[in-house]
């Protein structure tokens, strides 16, 4: 299957439209899992349920006009990972903008859970804000936390999308989880 897709992604960025066709059957379900996993945390009245998360991401990734391009199936989820990330983020910039106000607490970003609850907006506001200075002082650690907070994958499989060993994963999970930690709460 990898290769599949592989395949199939040097079609779309060669221009081929109808390739996204092929692709979605391939991807929704692992993409659908990684969905879910994220969403678990979101409460049952919230509007953005996985399968719309799956189809907005997918959207953004094969569906525009620009032409993107990606260095086979690792990058491709890497990249769904981000697309997750970002329709997160918008949502809950939407949901913070509706609040208006309120006291704005800093959380800390706990050891083994890789997960922030999806309606603190704030929270997740200040994660983004870190993130995004993490991605331009180091990439590499910034693609890490995208992979295992906003898709919930594993070490194991973080190691695999990332093809390093699953104690490089570990060893640098710890090192972002305590750098962003650090960006939160303010501390110098």
């Amino acid at each position: 299957m990898s290769s599949e897709v592989t395949q199939i992604l040097n079609q779309i960025e060669s221009g081929d439209r109808h390739a996204a066709r092929q692709l979605l059957p391939l991807v929704y379900q692992e993409l659908r899992r990684l969905a879910s996993q994220r969403m678990l945390h979101e409460k049952s009245s919230h509007t953005l349920q996985p399968t719309a998360l799956v189809h907005e991401a997918f959207l953004r990734l094969v569906g525009g006009e620009d032409s993107l391009s990606w260095d086979g199936r690792g990058h491709f989820f890497a990249a769904a990972a981000e697309a997750m990330r970002r329709i997160l983020i918008e949502s809950a910039r939407r949901r913070n903008t509706e609040k208006r106000g309120g006291d704005w607490e800093r959380a800390k970003l706990e050891q083994d859970a890789a997960m922030i609850d999806a309606e603190d907006s704030e929270t997740l506001l200040a994660l983004d804000e870190a993130l995004t200075k993490l991605e331009s002082e180091d990439a590499d650690l910034a693609r890490l936390v995208e992979l295992r907070y906003f898709t919930g994958l594993t070490v194991d499989q973080t190691a695999e999308m990332l093809d390093v060993s699953p104690r490089t994963v570990k060893r640098n999970w710890a090192y972002a989880r305590a750098w962003l930690r650090r960006e939160m709460e303010g501390d110098s």
